[in-house]
């Protein structure tokens, strides 16, 4: 089974050594998403909703790009400075990601790249 890499314009390039998704048979890896809007490369600003969203945004065009959805998801990782955005983030995702849930983790970090407050990351499976 190779693997393929997967781009899109619709996210932001990727800000290090690293591709915004990879396929390996029916699974995507899709990169941790932070809140950069992908046409100017910069941090979104505004509420941490607004951050929440765009990495949602971002983490959708990158499944889309793959072929697939956040309904494909089947694993979500979400990284965040301060747990106490945990509500919006489960308010939000649940825009994004219809149910069955996938299986996911909400993890405290010190910092994040660019000084974002949440990262997104997630797997897909395509497969029947």
């Amino acid at each position: 089974m190779g693997k393929q890499t997967i781009h899109t314009d619709d996210a932001p390039k990727a800000i290090g050594v690293y591709s915004q998704a990879v396929r390996a048979g029916d699974a995507v890896y899709i990169s941790g998403q932070i809140p950069l809007d992908p046409a100017t490369g910069t941090l979104v600003s505004g509420d941490i909703e607004q951050e929440i969203r765009r990495a949602f945004d971002n983490l959708a065009a990158v499944a889309k790009a793959a072929g697939g959805s956040l309904a494909d998801a089947v694993k979500v990782t979400v990284f965040l400075t301060d747990l106490a955005h945990f509500a919006q983030v489960n308010e939000i995702m649940a825009q994004y990601v219809p149910q069955p849930w996938p299986a996911r983790a909400a993890v405290g970090v010190s910092q994040l790249p660019r000084g974002a407050r949440v990262e997104v990351e997630c797997i897909l499976h395509l497969g029947a």
